[in-house]
């Protein structure tokens, strides 16, 4: 994934703004208590959404075409 490129998210179709690094609590995983130190930072992307941006990790998006 990069820059430009066409995602589906949601059922919708998104560009990619911004490729970075966070971390993300997964409380189905982790469970409701947070502590930072359990987890790692992954791969997120700031999406385009009708007018809107969304900070998305990258498994929930599935490319759909590149971008330039």
């Amino acid at each position: 994934m990069k820059l430009g490129d066409l995602v589906s998210w949601k059922g919708k179709t998104c560009i990619v703004a911004e490729i970075y690094e966070s971390k993300c609590w997964r409380t189905d995983v982790f469970g409701n208590k947070i502590d930072w130190n359990k987890v790692e930072p992954e791969l997120h992307a700031r999406i385009i959404v009708g007018g809107h941006l969304f900070g998305v990790p990258a498994v929930d998006l599935e490319l759909v075409g590149e971008g330039r």
